[in-house]
């Protein structure tokens, strides 16, 4: 429009996307200061000069059972931005993963005739490939995260381009162990044990009691560990404390800590998503585990079309740290693997070097 400056629709659903949404929207103000951007994000967006319309803590949410409970939310929201797009369009919209809800409003863009733009684009050679067809339909262009996917979209005429994974930058080195030790009253010669269930609240209330269980039979065979939950930012310690006993002797409570913990812990336990791949650059050794609503890891199971679901496996093509998905995930199961790589360095040590391979 002659006289205003562009205005970019950015739209993120998740803690992950906020934040790859926050770099990105630091990058194009650096280019074009003038340019206005709108959207749905979090604190992390926010932060970085986006106007948030919606907040992602109103819809985040992972599975088909899952996400019924927030359906209404997401309409309003939807119509919200049908109508706007409609109305006053946007000179570009730009989709940050979220692909069920993002691909609704690609529909709505492209018959606006506005440009859209997918970044960190839906997983396709994963699981539902025949999404293939929408994207190849209402998207302009996507940029892939993954060396081996724009192969997978440019077989099918979606024009692709692969721009490196965000999380490279982000992923550095910023504190030692013993300085973060000090920091917070830890002894850095005894075994610390990172406890990550997720950014949802929904992953709390399904992994986070039988991680609690899980550290405990882990502390009675060995008594010196020490276990850290930094909060997703999408949380607060309201939702996690109700699950933590006090009979666990102290597990600590971190905000703004993620990376920090990822550090310096010798071993996580971590809810699958973007998080295992942020602790993998970080070459630390893990255990991932995910639960959700059984109808949903039921149909998920019918869709999936990979072998792993870990980042950290699916970038390396094979299992280098182990996974314990839906019922395998159980206190005894987390226990065991822990223990055996704590009592084993050797085996900490070899992880760790497979680990530097798929950040490499």
């Amino acid at each position: 429009m002659p006289g205003y400056p562009a205005e970019l629709l950015l739209v993120a659903g998740e803690a992950s996307g906020d934040l790859h949404g926050a770099h990105l929207a630091r990058a194009l103000l650096r280019h074009l200061p003038d340019l206005r951007l709108t959207g749905i994000g979090g604190t992390h967006m926010r932060e970085a000069g986006v106007h948030l319309l919606f907040d992602i803590t109103e819809i985040s949410v992972v599975g088909i059972w899952e996400g019924g409970k927030v359906l209404g939310r997401l309409w309003q929201i939807y119509q919200t931005l049908r109508r706007r797009m409609t109305t006053s369009p946007c000179t570009a919209l730009i989709l940050i993963d979220f692909p069920e809800f993002n691909l609704r409003l690609a529909r709505v863009a492209q018959k606006q005739g506005i440009p859209v733009l997918y970044y960190i684009a839906p997983q396709v050679w994963a699981w539902r490939p025949w999404r293939i067809r929408t994207i190849k339909r209402v998207v302009d262009k996507v940029f892939v995260i993954l060396p081996f996917e724009p192969p997978f979209y440019q077989r099918a005429g979606v024009e692709a381009e692969f721009v490196g994974h965000p999380l490279l930058d982000q992923v550095q080195v910023t504190v030692e162990r013993t300085t973060f030790c000090r920091q917070h009253q830890l002894d850095p010669h005894a075994p610390i044990v990172g406890i990550l269930p997720g950014s949802r609240r929904h992953e709390i209330n399904y992994m986070l009691p039988i991680m609690v269980r899980a550290a405990q039979q882990i502390r009675t065979s060995m008594p010196a560990v020490q276990f850290l939950l930094p909060l997703a930012p999408t949380l607060t310690p309201a939702a996690v404390l109700p699950h933590l006993t006090p009979n666990l002797g102290g597990m600590r409570v971190l905000e703004g800590e993620t990376y920090p913990v990822m550090q310096v812990a010798d071993f996580l336990i971590v809810a699958s998503g973007t998080a295992t791949l942020e602790a993998g650059l970080f070459q630390t050794p893990m255990v991932i585990v995910y639960r959700g609503h059984p109808l949903s890891a039921l149909i998920a199971w019918f869709l999936l079309r990979v072998k792993h679901v870990g980042l950290v496996n699916l970038v390396a093509g094979t299992e280098v740290v182990p996974e314990l998905l839906q019922f395998r995930m159980t206190p005894e199961r987390i226990t065991r693997v822990t223990l055996d790589y704590l009592q084993h360095p050797e085996r900490l040590q070899q992880t760790r070097e497979a680990l530097g391979k798929v950040r490499a």
